[in-house]
Order: C-alpha cells, then sequence, then structure tokens
C-alpha cells in the first residue's frame, strides 16, 4: 500500500472508538519503533498498535511498516507474543469501485504439507484468497478489526491443521 494510504488508515484507527477492542498505540521515534522485534529494527513505520478483543483478550500488533525498505508500506500484524507474523498485508484492490485489502494464503513451512494447509484453509474459509473492505470512516473500524482478527485466527488454525490431523494415513 502506498504510504498515504497506511497514514490515512492509521488515522482512522487513533481517532476511532470501540467498546470490542481496546487499542493502544505504541511509541515511535523518528519514524521508526524502537526494540520492537528485529525484524522491524529500523524500518520506517507509519505508525504500531497494540489491539485487544475485550471479550477474548485476544491481542495482536499491527504495524504500519516500509517492511522492505523500498516506499511499500505493509499492515505487519505480529503475534501478542512477538515470535512471528500472522498476515503481512499490501495489496489494495478495487472491486466493484470499493477498495480492499487482498491477501492471499500460501504456507511456506518446509515440513512438506503446504498443501494440506492450502486445502484445508479452502475447503474451511472458502478461499485461500481474503478480501478485507478498506475502512472509510471510523465507523468501520471495528467490522475491520472483526475481518482482520478473523484472518489471523483462520491463518493460524491452518497452520496448525497437520498436528492435529494425520494427512499420512
Amino acid at each position: 500500500m502506498k504510504k498515504i494510504e497506511a497514514v490515512f488508515l492509521t488515522d482512522l484507527i487513533k481517532n476511532s472508538s470501540t467498546s470490542k477492542y481496546d487499542i493502544k498505540i505504541m511509541e515511535t521515534v523518528n519514524g521508526t519503533l524502537l526494540g520492537f522485534h528485529q525484524w522491524t529494527n529500523g524500518k520506517q513505520t507509519v505508525a504500531g498498535f497494540e489491539i485487544t478483543r475485550v471479550d477474548s483478550d485476544t491481542s495482536y500488533y499491527f504495524l504500519f511498516i516500509d517492511w522492505h525498505r523500498n516506499d511499500n508500506y505493509y499492515l505487519v500484524i505480529y503475534l501478542h507474543n512477538k515470535s512471528t507474523t500472522a498476515a503481512e498485508l499490501r495489496v489494495i484492490e478495487e472491486i466493484e469501485g470499493i477498495p480492499h485489502i487482498v491477501w492471499m494464503y500460501n504456507p511456506l513451512k518446509r515440513d512438506g504439507k503446504n498443501d494440506q494447509r492450502k486445502a484445508y484453509f479452502k475447503q474451511m474459509f472458502g478461499s485461500r484468497k481474503v478480501h478485507i473492505e478498506f475502512p472509510a470512516s471510523t465507523l468501520d473500524i471495528e467490522r475491520f478489526f472483526d475481518q482482520l482478527f478473523r484472518l489471523c485466527q483462520n491463518r493460524i488454525k491452518a497452520d496448525k491443521v497437520v498436528e492435529v490431523f494425520d494427512f499420512e494415513k
């Protein structure tokens, strides 16, 4: 996404009010997050948030960051323990005149079971491609968070499916 789109989204989040989610703004210094994670150090960051879904106490970090240092900003969602990312979103497409963030489930595990993960994700969630409507106002932020939290939870389930089911039999 372009920096202007990342700035627009972060402004909506900063100015939104929702009882369903607790939003904490993370401190940036000279446009970077200090000491957050080795993958983020020194990268330009528009904003960072710790978002917690109040009813389930589930939290993620949402970073709007120049992930590959090429002026292409991502919404990178980290697990709360910062062990890895749950999603890296950057593609914006117009669908029937409305901008959507588009994300494709594409596991890159090195255990030879990614085809099973992809098949599970597609079967359970309808498609490997996820479309999330780009919020137009602060009134859309809660629905936006709902969709992002669902995406992260579905991705985690699909990643772990080979631990639950034995596909070898």
